[in-house]
């Protein structure tokens, strides 16, 4: 649940100054696939710079909030689960 606040631990020069991709794709064929650039657009985003994360993938504007929907709905199923153990308790 703490994955998104841990991503600010991960320096940014780590992200985008990294010159090796791990795109199976890419190191195979030779041409991007359409995740290409997602992490670095995700890590854009978590900085506020959307037009960055545009230009890295634009299916961003879709991940992203499937991403942060995901997210909210697994906070809430541990809280209803805490609340449920005390209740028992």
């Amino acid at each position: 649940m703490l994955l998104p606040f841990a991503l600010y631990l991960v320096p940014k020069q780590y992200i985008f100054d990294n010159e090796h991709t791990l795109c199976l794709i890419k190191n195979i064929f030779g041409t991007e696939c359409y995740g290409c650039g997602i992490t670095r657009a995700l890590f854009s985003i978590l900085y506020f710079d959307i037009r960055s994360a545009v230009g890295y993938n634009p299916l961003v504007m879709f991940v992203f909030p499937i991403m942060v929907y995901l997210w909210i709905k697994l906070i809430v199923i541990k809280i209803k689960e805490l609340i449920i153990l005390n209740n028992y308790l």
